[in-house]
């Protein structure tokens, strides 16, 4: 077996909601060997489990196998890195569900480190992305939900439970609307792709022939001129800037990497979001910030939990027998 991650292969797992991806990453970042499963979302603990079994199965059939010494795992959360638990809200068969443990087992003792998606992209993108070279950056997933993650002082910068950077569940709307966090005017709740999508419905948006209500589809009609999903846009991104400005203030940070699926909308996103960070990110250490699309794209969770483990290799979170059961991130 491999004794150092840090340059040779590492095994990753990118689990979210619909599919639960796996790799063989190498020190370069190319992804050697892959494998795929839609993830089982509506079925128990165990049967999603299985899958996941099924793709580090299809890994270790690889003759490389063998080379890869640690397992990361970027996982959808809420994630207990501390702990080795996830309980992923699309994944409800699994709450508290020792996926940490389940992993260190199925890949033969294998050290294991676990941290949040948001943190993932972050990781993958301060690596081999738009992030490479910045030593303070905030990286975001604006998608189904609004992730993210932190590298402070040119590391990355997890937290106790893998969750840090999680700017989707900042409030910029004192009064707004109940997130499902249990918060009010969040984030999320005003950026995310699906509710950027119902407010330009409610606000007299009507879909093509096809019937396509995603976010997607809202861009493609901002694109063409229509003003109410223009205005979604605008929203969407006002609410984005507010919640990078106070990152920004918070941990000055000179940079904000976007991706997700909403980040795919391009301009009609980046141009209002350029525009509200200027009237939010108004201190003198703040003026500077800069946005940027994501670059990794859907490999960026794969590559995010393979830089995560070889992180915490360096860090030394694997002295000993497999020290703490997140890896120690």
């Amino acid at each position: 077996m491999c004794t150092d991650p840090a340059t040779g292969l590492v095994a990753a797992l990118d689990i979210g909601g619909t599919k639960i991806a796996g790799a063989l990453v190498d020190g370069e970042g190319r992804v050697r060997v892959r494998s795929r499963r839609p993830t089982p979302a509506r079925e128990d603990g165990e049967t999603v489990m299985a899958a996941v079994e099924g793709v580090l199965g299809d890994l270790a059939a690889s003759p490389l196998w063998e080379a890869a010494g640690a397992v990361g795992i970027g996982s959808a959360g809420p994630v207990d890195a501390a702990r080795g638990t996830v309980s992923p809200v699309n994944v409800p068969g699994w709450r508290d569900y020792p996926l940490v443990e389940r992993v260190r087992r199925a890949t033969g003792g294998r050290p294991v480190t676990l941290v949040g998606d948001g943190v993932a992209m972050t990781a993958a993108e301060h690596w081999l992305g738009a992030a490479r070279g910045h030593d303070n950056a905030l990286c975001l997933v604006v998608s189904t939900g609004v992730g993210g993650g932190l590298v402070l002082d040119g590391r990355l910068h997890p937290g106790p439970t893998g969750n840090a950077g999680h700017i989707g569940h900042i409030a910029v709307d004192l009064d707004g609307e109940p997130c499902a966090c249990g918060g009010r005017g969040c984030v999320e709740r005003l950026a995310s792709g699906p509710h950027l999508a119902r407010r330009a419905l409610e606000n007299g948006w009507r879909p093509g022939p096809d019937g396509d209500v995603s976010a997607a589809a809202v861009a493609a009609a901002a694109r063409a001129g229509d003003p109410v999903a223009t205005a979604s846009f605008e929203r969407a991104a006002r609410a984005l800037a507010a919640g990078i400005a106070a990152t920004a203030a918070l941990v000055e940070i000179d940079i904000a990497v976007v991706g997700g699926g909403v980040a795919g909308a391009g301009e009609v996103l980046f141009a209002p979001l350029r525009r509200s960070l200027r009237d939010y990110a108004t201190l003198s250490f703040v003026r500077n910030l800069t946005v940027v699309p994501a670059v990794t794209g859907t490999d960026a969770g794969l590559l995010g939990a393979a830089a995560a483990a070889a992180h915490a290799w360096r860090e030394g979170a694997y002295a000993g027998a497999n020290a703490g059961a997140g890896g120690g991130t």
